[in-house]
């Protein structure tokens, strides 16, 4: 893929996806997995889609899901990113986003501290 195609492929991406933070929330325990992405609905599809089978690689998680079942557990969006009115002209562009989003999550992990009891991360 050259890169006019890599920039179509993202112009399109940025324009139809919404990008931010989110959580899976385990009901029972108030444990919560923090993610970002640039496509949230597609993360939380995915992330449906690993524990329905099986397959999810944060093994707590895993086996909470495993044990209490799909029911007991919420995914929520907890801040979005709005895209800017220009247009992405470069990859760079791109970078801007990630920054954006890298700087949302480590506001959202020192709000909700998902570690140990709190959450399925670990600690660093």
């Amino acid at each position: 893929m050259d890169n006019n195609q890599k920039l179509k492929k993202l112009q399109y991406k940025q324009t139809h996806t919404e990008m931010g933070i989110y959580q899976i929330e385990n009901q029972s325990n108030g444990k919560v997995l923090l993610g970002s992405s640039m496509d949230l609905k597609g993360i939380i599809n995915r992330q449906k889609f690993e524990l329905k089978f099986n397959n999810h690689k944060n093994k707590d998680l895993q086996n909470d899901w495993n044990i209490l079942g799909e029911g007991n557990f919420s995914f929520e969006i907890l801040e979005k990113i709005k895209p800017e009115e220009e247009i992405v002209t470069d990859l760079g562009d791109l970078k801007k986003y990630q920054k954006k989003l890298k700087t949302l999550e480590e506001k959202w992990f020192e709000i909700l501290k998902p570690y140990e009891e709190n959450g399925y991360h670990k600690i660093k």
